[in-house]
């Protein structure tokens, strides 16, 4: 679509050439930005003149920059005792998108979207991601993904904060982990995406709920919980009022199928 609003496009190499004001926004993949009209917006700052390494692996683990396209994110093999990896091309595959957004939608795009079926929010949650913020004024933070996204299409950017990249700790790819997916049509948005990571020895069992909730919520366990151990802790972290209702699935259907594919995972990794 053009967007025929927009006056300027800033290319700029350091922060300091932001110059950020209200009409401004980031431009990464611009997969959103440029599906419909920006009533509001006059400058785009591309953010691609910054030259980010996409994927840098560490002893920390993998720092994943926003500007990081689903692309290079689904062709990254990583280290041979990263047993969770294989959650990168899964999450993308739930992904409602054709090839041709694959090679321009970015991972920091998909974040800042903050909406409940956002594949990449799910697999960076469930990967206990930490993302590095750049305030306009002020030193950079970090804030877990869980905490980043705080509803649909809400999180806790400031105006004209920065994402800069994701961090997915090496301890948290190093697990083992599974995943379940269910939409209402073939190919459709997910309605839930349901992950979890354990240890080799069964300790630290993480299961992550997202897709059919506002927000991706954490339940973790000191152990691989039992049948019913697993099933009240959902009860109990999510009331009936807690799961969202949209088009695509109802809450009482989403809260069904999540207690289902947990039940599945939970298995798979006992």
């Amino acid at each position: 679509m053009n967007l025929n609003t927009i006056v300027e496009v800033k290319r700029p190499r350091s922060v300091d050439e932001i110059g950020w004001r209200d009409g401004h926004a980031y431009l990464a993949g611009g997969t959103w930005l440029f599906s419909e009209p920006q009533v509001t917006t006059d400058t785009l700052v591309d953010l691609r003149e910054f030259g980010w390494p996409p994927l840098t692996v560490t002893p920390e683990g993998l720092e994943i920059a926003a500007t990081c396209r689903i692309v290079e994110l689904h062709d990254f093999a990583g280290p041979p005792d990263w047993k969770a990896v294989p959650l990168f091309d899964r999450c993308i595959d739930a992904f409602l998108m054709s090839f041709k957004i694959w090679n321009a939608a970015t991972v920091g795009g998909n974040l800042c979207m903050s909406l409940p079926a956002g594949a990449m929010v799910s697999l960076t949650a469930g990967l206990e991601g930490v993302c590095t913020l750049w305030p306009r004024d002020g030193k950079p933070r970090q804030v877990p993904v869980v905490d980043f996204v705080t509803g649909m299409h809400t999180n806790v950017l400031q105006k004209g904060e920065l994402l800069r990249s994701i961090l997915l700790p090496a301890f948290a790819l190093r697990k083992r982990a599974a995943m379940r997916q269910v939409s209402l049509t073939h190919l459709g948005r997910s309605a839930a995406l349901i992950l979890a990571t354990v240890n080799d020895d069964g300790s630290d069992f993480l299961l992550t709920v997202s897709a059919a909730t506002p927000r991706p919520v954490h339940l973790r366990f000191a152990r691989t919980p039992a049948t019913a151990e697993l099933r009240e802790a959902i009860d109990h972290r999510l009331p009936p009022d807690a799961w969202f209702h949209d088009v695509h699935g109802s809450a009482p259907y989403k809260r069904h199928v999540t207690f289902y594919l947990a039940e599945q995972i939970r298995a798979e990794l006992s």
